[in-house]
């Protein structure tokens, strides 16, 4: 069993005091919640689309694309890909309909925070990005909730191609946490024709970062400067982020290219980081690696 700290960033130390000052208390119900990492080949190692996140969020300052479950996403979807039985034995969960939920979030959250959409008209095909002003403007329904995800879908005659993404790791916040997410992350390649780029009005940083480099300077303020909002200035990326994107990362810069990286097999046990002080400096605790193989190798035959 690997034993890992990472730093508390500053935003929750008050709350971790709190904590640990009045005893254990009944943690808060977790919200559910989806997050893609989306990845690239580059001459530095696989990249990865990072966003800016306002408000102390709690999958991290500076993250990946993903948000919260909303109620569309449990609606009637054509679905291209593995089945939800196939789905929900990977993901090890009895409630097909919840599997369901998870990544179709991840797929909404992707389209409206980047524009990419992993979606087409078979299981052959991935619709292209051809009126970059209509697609923002539908992003902007839907993240508005004006235009319902299935609808927008059904309207161009789209199906959700979910062989495109791979489960990589299942995370739940800290039971101090004011806010807490059961998040599922995910992975994911962009399509050809179709580029990421942040929601008008929206969105206030998103870059595409080598995972490498990143974290070869993890303990420098390098990230938090270029992204330059009040709370990352000045701070590491363990101050700025959450220990799900810290060792996602770690596994992006292992891997020897994407297709290694996509096609790796992965040990998909809950991740609950513990909060630990010591010496009266507080730490995220988390069990487990990153690195363990899985005994269930991903299925990508076709299916609905």
């Amino acid at each position: 069993m690997v034993r890992r700290l990472f730093d508390l960033p500053p935003h929750q130390i008050a709350t971790a005091e709190n904590w640990f000052s009045f005893g254990s208390r009944t943690p808060r119900t977790p919200r559910r919640a989806s997050s893609i990492c989306l990845v690239r080949d580059s001459s530095h190692g696989v990249e990865t689309y990072l966003t800016y996140r306002p408000g102390g969020s709690p999958l991290g300052n500076v993250a990946f694309p993903g948000g919260s479950h909303e109620a569309s996403d449990r609606a009637t979807y054509q679905w291209f890909g593995p089945s939800l039985s196939q789905w929900s034995k990977r993901m090890d969960m009895l409630d097909q309909q919840l599997a369901q939920a998870y990544i179709v979030c991840a797929i909404r959250e992707l389209f409206e925070e980047t524009g990419i959409l992993l979606a087409g008209t078979d299981e052959q095909s991935v619709v292209e990005m051809t009126d970059a002003e209509d697609w923002m403007t539908a992003r902007e329904a839907i993240a508005g909730q004006d235009l319902a995800f299935d609808e927008f879908l059904r309207r161009r005659g789209l199906g959700l191609r979910t062989d495109l993404l791979r489960p990589v790791s299942h995370w739940l916040n800290p039971n101090f946490a004011l806010r807490r997410f059961d998040t599922w992350y995910f992975t994911a390649t962009v399509p050809n024709r179709q580029e990421a780029a942040l929601l008008r009005g929206k969105g206030k940083w998103g870059r595409w970062c080598a995972a490498g480099e990143i974290l070869a300077k993890r303990c420098t303020s390098e990230l938090g400067d270029s992204v330059g909002q009040p709370n990352t200035v000045d701070l590491t990326l363990s101050e700025i982020s959450y220990p799900a994107v810290e060792m996602n990362l770690e596994a992006m810069a292992e891997a020897n290219g994407v297709v290694a990286y996509l096609s790796r097999a992965r040990s998909l046990n809950l991740k609950h980081p513990d909060l630990l002080v010591r010496d009266g400096i507080y730490y995220l605790e988390v069990l487990g690696s990153m690195s363990a193989e899985s005994s269930r190798p991903w299925q990508t035959t076709a299916g609905h």
